[in-house]
């Protein structure tokens, strides 16, 4: 064999070996509660637009009833990251020695709302006085905006667990609960045929305006092992956040996500959630949180400065 022809298979070779092996993509496990809601489509549409790839990542996405399930499923360890955790449920559970950590916030202010079908003798919350209230799951932020909205307007309710906002329309729809509960876009199409009416929204009572809700969960144990993959998670969710309110593609991306037309979507997005609202690296209100923890019964006391440093591990961004 020609020396040339040698020396250039050595050289080859030596190229080959000495190029480093593409790192394979970490992968995560994901619990969401209430597929079709906005704040809940990030990961999935994230995965799908390819900034998780970019950042290393591969997500195994499931969709829970809410943020009660999410978090057992964080708790527990199925999963690594739950999105949309309620923020008492994920303190009371921290206080009692779960293995939890916040990453960041879901949601800042309360844009659920509370509706009733059209022929409803009950036209406003205080006329759901002794009456059957939805909420997804215990522990989420739609079962203490329930209790919040009774106080505020000083009735007394029958809270009930209803699931996804799916399946609560059933419910309300065919009498099995008074007052059911929704979530953008998910029931805008029939508040707009004049099917049901709101009776109440989440920002009714004024602390929720500036209150983070919902959390980004994590499993304390995971983080512990890889820091380094969850600070990759949340800076790729930070770029499909950034994607989902300059690209007018992405709200094609989410109506087809959510089931729902353009127009839905784009009033699920500019009407009900203010891109600030969504921010994962602003968390706020946690003294009231704390207050209303207490109050009902999520806590024993508030608290402390260190255990919340403990709690919060909010991430660096990434450059």
């Amino acid at each position: 064999m020609p020396a040339f022809i040698v020396a250039r298979a050595a050289l080859l070779s030596a190229v080959i070996f000495c190029v480093p092996a593409a790192r394979a993509e970490d992968a995560l496990k994901v619990a969401i509660g209430q597929r079709g809601v906005y704040e809940n489509s990030i990961s999935e549409l994230g995965q799908d637009r390819g900034f998780f790839k970019r950042r290393g990542l591969v997500l195994e996405l499931l969709y829970t009833q809410g943020g009660g399930e999410t978090q057992q499923a964080v708790i527990s360890g199925a999963v690594d990251i739950g999105i949309g955790v309620g923020t008492l449920g994920a303190m009371g559970a921290f206080a009692k020695g779960a293995p939890v950590r916040v990453l960041g916030a879901t949601m800042r202010g309360a844009y659920e709302y509370w509706y009733v079908p059209a022929a409803s003798p009950i036209k406003s919350f205080r006329d759901a006085d002794g009456k059957t209230v939805a909420y997804s799951t215990n522990g989420s932020s739609t079962n203490l905006i329930v209790l919040a909205l009774a106080k505020h307007h000083g009735v007394t309710v029958k809270p009930t667990a209803t699931g996804s906002p799916v399946s609560t329309l059933t419910q309300t729809m065919t009498g099995q609960v008074d007052v059911g509960w929704s979530a953008a876009p998910i029931g805008i199409g029939a508040l707009a045929e004049g099917k049901i009416r709101i009776v109440a929204r989440g920002n009714d009572v004024p602390a929720f305006a500036d209150q983070t809700v919902r959390f980004v969960l994590v499993n304390a144990d995971a983080l512990d092992k890889r820091p380094d993959v969850f600070r990759r998670y949340m800076q790729a969710y930070r770029d499909t956040l950034d994607w989902m309110y300059a690209d007018p593609a992405s709200l094609a991306a989410y109506a087809a996500w959510a089931g729902v037309s353009e127009s839905v979507a784009r009033r699920t997005r500019d009407d009900f959630i203010p891109k600030d609202n969504a921010n994962p690296d602003r968390i706020s209100g946690l003294e009231a949180a704390m207050a209303d923890a207490v109050a009902y019964k999520f806590l024993a006391a508030p608290l402390d400065a260190a255990q919340l440093k403990t709690l919060i591990r909010l991430q660096e961004p990434i450059r």
